[in-house]
Parts: structure tokens; sequence; C-alpha cells
């Protein structure tokens, strides 16, 4: 083992070591050192001189032995050296109480005869201050604000050791900052808080209040933005600077006064047709408001004003988007509730109205703004007719006739109903259809009509409408008649009625049928001389006919569809009236006279033939009237001879006729224009006679007939 080292000297500079030096042993590669109090020690290995003792209790006195130490083992203790450790570094508590002020205090420390208290600038600037003290506290003032100052304690005992010392870095608490603003943002609704940073802050605190209301915003730069403000709110700004020692003193406050708040309450009406009445509630902090009124057509108008109302001209039909603001130095109110009023529309115009018929108008008009739907309502007579149709045009009907009529045309809207003000117009209905109460003929073209007059100031017009034409009369009472109606004719004939309103509907109508008509032509014919034949031409309207020929000795008559018939029984030589019946379908009649018509004359009777000398030959016959000549013919072979009596006479003579011919001997009546009618010659019988000739006399047969004979 090595020699025993030997101590130079042991000190303690630290209150939990203690160092020794000691003179280096030959073959030593360690030391061993102890330091022993009473029964406890604490050893240590070093590789040489000096070296430390660590883990040892402050203010406490200790044995120090130092043993070198080789392979061949460690030598004995050497000599040892009490060494007192130093006194505990006092534990500091230190705070800053203000921004000019620090407050260190401690534990009271073991065998301490004092406390010596050190205060500096950490950066250098300013002086070191320095407080010895037998407490347990003090206070350093008059500091800078927000500077680190570095503080230093120590202990020493009662012979002025020192003991360790305790270092500790402190920073005053900042100054409050200057040059607060506040920068408002009226449209976001939150402000910016701007300051002049003050020295050793770290962090800012930007408090807006109002009442219970605080709102805050840290910040490490010198502003910050604070949101979610309230409108027509007044606030308290003011900001705080922080550090790690503590805070400032609130600034002073800034006032800030924000926008105010959306007007509401806002109402809307017409105080009258065209002028708009808006009012609202009164904002706090407002100085003013602006009321925006923009129309559909984008027409916009504005009404500044310090009261809580304003009035604007508008318009039918308009729909208006109003807005209210309410401003003061802080800007203008958040945009609230954007109201639209419309108007009611307007009031149709262009009013036109054409009668379809007389109880029923078409009314037409211009269409409106605003109007969704109209309706028109026409007041008279006995009620109110209503239609309503989304058209600009509407067809009334049901109306009454003869009627005086209010139309009125109001245009509607959903959102505000109907346009109340709207004029009417006046329209009178057509008359009324007359009725036709009686139709009287009073000739045979003349016919009166009579109808109900239900109308005032009108002026009736009676038609009477057939395949004849069209025949009218005109009258403003309640009858007119028809003249010169042809006959055989049948009409349909309707009324109505006209005034300045219009026309009637045509009365019911009501058939009317004229007379036939009489046949023009008539024309008598004799088949014998107890027969004539009767025709004429077509009456027209007549069906049948009754043909009646008329004299004192009888009458005869027939009745036919035809038109013609024969009438037997006539009696020769007899002056007859004429007279014709047409009678229609329905059975009106036409009496139809005529000329009247002699049948022919009499044939006279016992026609015989006489021989006279110098082949002449006398005819003889008995008249039927003494007042009527007759006139004799002969026909034969070799010649006609005639001969004409005297009047008054019986026969006549007719000379040299040649003998030996046979002769038709017809004896005929003569009046004193000649014969009636030549045809009736052949009525009057034939009478055959031979005349012969015998020697110097003249034989004569007389035939009656073809087959029998006698000979004169």
């Amino acid at each position: 083992a090595p020699d025993i080292p030997v101590i130079d000297q042991a000190y303690s500079k630290l209150s939990n070591s203690i160092t020794v030096e000691w003179r280096a042993v030959p073959g030593a590669t360690n030391y061993m050192l102890t330091a022993q109090d009473g029964d406890s020690f604490v050893e240590t290995i070093v590789k040489n001189s000096p070296g430390t003792v660590t883990g040892l209790k402050p203010a406490t006195l200790y044995r120090i032995t130092v043993r070198s130490m080789n392979s061949g083992g460690k030598s004995q203790p050497s000599p040892f050296r009490k060494v007192k450790t130093v006194l505990a570094a006092p534990i500091l508590s230190v705070r800053s109480l203000s921004c000019d002020s620090i407050a260190v205090s401690w534990q009271a420390v073991h065998m301490a005869a004092g406390v010596s208290v050190s205060l500096m600038r950490s950066d250098g600037l300013g002086r070191m201050l320095k407080q010895n003290t037998t407490n347990t506290s003090l206070i350093f003032t008059n500091l800078d604000p927000g500077a680190l100052y570095t503080i230093k304690a120590y202990a020493w005992n009662a012979n002025g050791m020192p003991g360790d010392d305790f270092t500790y870095n402190q920073r005053t608490s900042p100054n409050a900052p200057v040059d607060v603003k506040v920068a408002f943002n009226s449209g976001a609704l939150r402000a910016v808080v701007s300051w002049m940073p003050t020295e050793g802050a770290l962090t800012y605190s930007a408090t807006v209040s109002s009442g219970l209301l605080k709102l805050r915003c840290n910040t490490s730069s010198a502003s910050c933005m604070v949101p979610s403000l309230q409108c027509s709110s007044e606030y308290d700004v003011s900001v705080t600077a922080y550090n790690d020692a503590g805070s400032s003193e609130p600034t002073e406050a800034v006032s800030l006064k924000t926008i105010p708040c959306a007007p509401v309450n806002i109402s809307i009406e017409e105080d009258e047709p065209g002028h708009l009445l808006v009012s609202w509630s009164s904002v706090s902090l407002s100085h003013y408001y602006v009321v925006f009124v923009k129309s559909d057509d984008g027409l916009e108008v504005h009404c500044n004003t310090s009261y809580t109302q304003c009035h604007f001209q508008s318009h039918c039909g308009f729909t208006y988007f109003i807005s209210v603001f309410a401003y003061n130095k802080a800007g203008q109110s958040p945009l609230g509730d954007v109201f639209n009023y419309t108007t009611a529309p307007c009031c149709p115009s262009d009013f036109r109205a054409v009668f379809l018929s007389s109880d029923t108008v078409r009314v037409s008009w211009a269409p409106v703004r605003g109007a969704d739907l109209y309706e028109t309502r026409a007041a008279g007579g006995s009620g109110v007719v209503l239609c309503r149709d989304t058209a600009t045009a509407c067809t009334l009907s049901a109306l009454q006739c003869s009627t005086p009529y209010n139309i009125t045309v109001y245009s509607f809207s959903e959102a505000r109903g109907s346009s109340a003000s709207c004029a009417p117009h006046y329209v009178a209905t057509a008359p009324c259809s007359p009725e036709i109460k009686n139709i009287s003929k009073e000739g045979l073209s003349v016919v009166s009509v009579q109808w109900q007059p239900n109308n005032e100031e009108a002026t009736y017009v009676v038609t009477a409408r057939g395949e004849a034409g069209l025949w009218h009369c005109t009258s403003t009472r309640n009858s007119c008649t028809l003249m010169d109606l042809p006959c055989g004719s049948a009409f349909s004939v309707s009324a109505i009625a006209r005034s300045p309103a219009g026309q009637s509907f045509p009365s019911y109508s009501i058939p009317l049928e004229t007379a036939p008509c009489c046949p023009t032509d008539l024309i008598l014919t004799p088949v014998t001389q107890s027969v004539t034949n009767i025709s004429w031409s077509v009456g027209r309207g007549a069906q049948t006919y009754v043909t009646t020929l008329e004299s004192p000795k009888g009458q005869a008559k027939c009745h036919t569809l035809q038109t013609y018939c024969l009438l037997g029984c006539i009696t020769c030589g007899t002056n007859y009236t004429v007279s014709l019946r047409a009678v229609s379908e329905t059975g009106l009649t036409s009496s139809c006279t005529y000329q009247g018509y002699s049948s022919s004359a009499c044939c006279p009777s016992g026609v015989k033939l006489y021989r006279l000398s110098s082949n002449g030959i006398r005819v003889f016959w008995r008249a039927s009237d003494e007042t009527i000549n007759y006139k004799a013919d002969l026909h034969g072979s070799k010649g006609n001879f005639s001969c004409t009596p005297n009047s008054g006479l019986s026969h006549c003579d007719i000379t040299k006729i040649p003998c030996g011919d046979v002769y038709t001997v017809v004896v005929t009546p003569l009046t004193d224009k000649g014969p009636k009618l030549t045809l009736f010659s052949s009525f009057c019988p034939k009478k055959i006679y031979s005349v012969t000739c015998s020697g110097s006399s003249v034989g004569m047969v007389i035939y009656r007939g073809k087959s029998n004979a006698k000979h004169i």
C-alpha cells in the first residue's frame, strides 16, 4: 500500500462541500476523502489533489481525512483536519409589487447572523442596490418598470463568513401602455385597439366593457381586434400590459360608441292614396336616419331625417323595397329587414263596353301594373252582376234589358287586395224585346200589329218576313200598320225595339198569312149549250177554288183543286154573274168577281126549207126570242149560201141555189153586233137537205140526222 498522505489545507466554499488539498504520494493511483460528522461520514474517491467531498450538510463541523490507494491497498488515514461547511444560501421568494418595486423574502437560514441582498439590472444598466438585513424580507423601490433584475442573496455567520449565495432573476411588472386608440369597423361590428408598446411587456390585454359585459383580446403585439361588439352600445376600452412579473395598471378608459342597431318595428302604410308613410322605433345612440325606397322598376329615392318617420310619394301597382338605416359618428347601422310594400293596383283604363246582345256586354280594358285579377261589377236593376278573371276582358251576361248599369272594373293583387277607388262607367242595356199582343187585318193588304210597350224612349220596328220579301212599319207607341202586303203570302211577323243603347232581341214571331190572290186570267169556254168550261190562272196562295155562275134562273158551281172546271146546267140566252173564291190551305178565302157572262142565245126550233120559184129556197124556223135575229147557213159541195132575215122575221130566202146537191143547214142566232160567240153556231142542230132537180120543179128531201130523211 502507498504512504499516508498529508493534508495541506481544507476549506468550505459551498454549504454542501469541503475541498481538501494534499501532497501527492508516490505509487498512489487514487485517494479516498472522508468527511465524518459524529457517526456519519461521507467518502469520495478522487484521482489527485485537490479533491472535494460533496453531499455535506451546511454549517456543520466535519473531520476530514485522506487515504492513498493503489492496487496493493490503501494507506492509513491522514491526520484529520476540522473544517466547518459554510451557511446555506437563503431561498428567496421574489415578486414585483408594482411596476417600480420588487419584494424579496426568504426563510431564516440556520446559524446565520444576517443576510445580504443585492439587486442590479440584468443588462448592466444602472447601479447595483445592496441591503444587509437580519430580517427575512425587504423591498426594493424606484426600479425601472418592466426591467429584468438579477437578485443575489447570501447569509453570513457570526464571524461574517458568507455562505452560499442564491441568484434570482425578477422582472418588474410593466407600465401601463400609452396612446391607446380605438378604430371601429362598423361593417363587422368589431374594434381594433392599438397602443404604444411599453418596456418589459410580454403580452397585452385589451378590455372592452359595457356594464357586466366584458370582451377581451390578448396579444403580444401593439394592437388587437375585439370582435362581436353589440350595436347601439357604449364601451370603455382599456389596455393592460403583462409580463412574467404581473400586469400593469389598466390604461385610462377610452370611450367607444358602436354603430346604431338596425331600426325595428318598421311599419308601412298608405295614409292616403299616393303617399307612403314609413315609421319605426327610435334607436339608441342614433343621430339620424336614412330611409331608402326602391321601386320594382329600379328607381330609388331616400329620405334623411332625425325623426322616426318619413313620407314618400307612391304610385299604384308598384312594389317598393324599403330599408331603414340609423347613423351616428361610428357609421351606419347593419342592414335590418328589407320590407316590401305593394301598393294597390291601378284602376283599369281604356274602358270599352260592347254589347253582344241585349243582355250581354263584353267589357275590356288595358292591363294595369300590379294586377293579378280583375273584378267587373255591374250594379243596376235588381242586383249586381259579378265577373272575375285574370284576363283584361269580361263578358257580363244575364243583364236586365232596358236598364242602366254602373260598371266598375276593380283590379286585385294578392299582396294588397283591390283598388277600391275606381270610377264606375255608365252603360245602358238595349231595350227589352216587345211582346206582340195582336195582329188584325184591316184590309186585303193592310195589317195592324199591336204589342206591349215595355221600354222608355224606344222606337219599335215591326218586320213581316216572307218569301215575297220584307215589309216594315215603325212606331214609338204600341202599334203600327203594315201596308201593301202581297196576297197569297206567308209571313213571320216580329218586332224589335231600338234606342241609343242598342237594339233588342226580336220578339217571338207570329205567323201571318194573307188571303190567296185572285187569278188574273179567267176564261169561259162553252163546251155545249148547257156546259161551260171555266179555266183560270193560278192564284198565289190558293189551294182550292170555288167558281160560281149565278143568274135568276139558277146557279152553277164547282169546287176543285185544279185551275179549271166544267159547269153544267147552263141555260142558253142567260146573263150570269161570274165569281171565284180562292181558298188557302189554312182556310183563308179571297172572293174574286169578274165581268158577267152571257150564255149563247138559244137555237131556233122547227127549221124547215121551202122551195121557191127560180131555184130559190126559203128557210123557216121558230124563233126562241123575238128580239133576236138569226142567220141561216147552207153548206154544200157546190157552194155555201146564207141569208139573214129582216128584224123580227123568222125566215129568210136564198135565191139561185144549185139543185142536185145535199146541204147542211144551220140557223144561228145573231146579236146586234154580230154573233156573240162564233163557236156557238156549232151548238145549234144541223139539218141535212137534198135539193133535187125534177123537171121544172125542185124536189127536196129533208134529212134529220144522217139516217132519217124527208122529201119535200
